[in-house]
Formats: C-alpha cells, sequence, structure tokens
C-alpha cells in the first residue's frame, strides 16, 4: 500500500506541478519575478535597449542598467482577481513601483531651459540619472494581463505601452521636442533610452527605457 501511494505521489510531482503553474495566475506570476530576480532575459533585453541609445556613454550605460536592476528587484505585486473565458483570460494586479514620471517632466524641463549646460562632461543622461536616484515615492498602478491558451500552455499576451510604463516607473513621462537651435550644439538633445521605442522578441514595444517580456513567463 505504501509503494501504491508512494508511486501515486512520484506521479503527482512529475506531471501534477506542471499543471498547477498552467495558469493564468501562475504564468503571470512567473513574469513579473522574472522582473524582480533580474532574470537573465530581462537583463539581455534591458543591455539591448541600452545599446541603442547612443547618446550613453559606456559607464553610463552600466549606471543605468544597475540602477533599473534595483528598480525591479524592489517592484511588488498582489494578484486581485482571475477571469478565464475559454481559451482567454485576464489577471488583474496591484503593482508598487517607485514613481519617476516627476523626476523624469522635471529634468527634461531643466534641459530645455538649460541646454548650454550639458556636454560630454557634463551629460544630461548623468545629470538625469542623478535625479532618478533621488526618488523614494511609490505608485501602486492596476494593471490587467490579458493571456490566450495556445496548445494548452497559457501565454501572456504582450502590454500595452502604457502599462510598461508601469512598471518601469514612467507612467506619466511628457512627450519633449528639443528645439531646434539645441540640437545642433548639444548632444544630450536628442530622444534617449526614457523615450526608446524598442521591438524585443519580435514584439511592438514602446516601454520607455526597459524591456517588455510579456512572453517570458510562459515557461
Amino acid at each position: 500500500m505504501k509503494k501504491i501511494l508512494f508511486v501515486a505521489l512520484s506521479v503527482f510531482i512529475l506531471t501534477g506541478c506542471g499543471n498547477m503553474n498552467n495558469t493564468p495566475t501562475k504564468k503571470v506570476e512567473a513574469l513579473l519575478s522574472k522582473y524582480q530576480s533580474n532574470d537573465s532575459e530581462v537583463m539581455n533585453d534591458l543591455d539591448n535597449v541600452l545599446l541603442t541609445d547612443s547618446n550613453f556613454t559606456d559607464d553610463e550605460r552600466s549606471d543605468y542598467k544597475e540602477f533599473m536592476k534595483k528598480h525591479y528587484q524592489d517592484m511588488t505585486y498582489k494578484v486581485k482577481n482571475e477571469s478565464i473565458d475559454g481559451d482567454s483570460a485576464t489577471v488583474e494586479v496591484e503593482v508598487t513601483v517607485r514613481n519617476y514620471s516627476n523626476a523624469v517632466n522635471e529634468a527634461n524641463d531643466y534641459r530645455l531651459n538649460n541646454s548650454s549646460e550639458f556636454d560630454e562632461d557634463n551629460t544630461f543622461a548623468k545629470y538625469r540619472l542623478g535625479k532618478l536616484k533621488d526618488v523614494t515615492d511609490t505608485e501602486t498602478y492596476t494593471i490587467v494581463f490579458s493571456l490566450t491558451k495556445n496548445n494548452d500552455e497559457w501565454q501572456v499576451n504582450p502590454l500595452s505601452s502604457d502599462d510598461e510604463s508601469k512598471l518601469n516607473g514612467l507612467y506619466g513621462v511628457a512627450d519633449i521636442t528639443m528645439p531646434e537651435s539645441s540640437s545642433s550644439t548639444d548632444s544630450n538633445t536628442t530622444t534617449d533610452t526614457t523615450d526608446t521605442e524598442t521591438d524585443n522578441n519580435n514584439q511592438n514595444t514602446t516601454s520607455d527605457n526597459m524591456p517588455n517580456n510579456s512572453d517570458n513567463g510562459n515557461e
């Protein structure tokens, strides 16, 4: 009898656990955990985003990467609701992150009015990062993740640009257009990674400065 129970338990562990993890909520939790743990896929996407921005020096890219790693590690979330309708599902999550929007907007406004202060030695990227590091305020956003079941496997659908901005703490950052007179003299006035539009994992994303990994929680 004990042998039968042991065999049954082994079968459950080997097969049942996989099914337990194949739920909309578990898939969303796996995705968010990848951010919190600085998973290699998230970090690789982050590297790709930073490399596309020619305004960064190598040291600034490294500094921004360390900054965002800490941002993701400090992110918290709480699953509020799961709804399944056939092969479609939604998972409502409250995500709490530091809110950098005011700091970025204020930094951008300062650059617009004081562009002559920035040069190769005193870059805007370095100035803005200093402002971001001063931020301690957090914001809790509600994000509704949508999922689709393909071949009996739940997959998180790509996030909207607004939801990506919320995860990155950049929801509410205003678009800016630098004056033509400044762009010719200030190498830091072109669009930088805060406004970068990227295509990660063959998905169109506008992540404001971080990667979208909505397909990476689907393991």
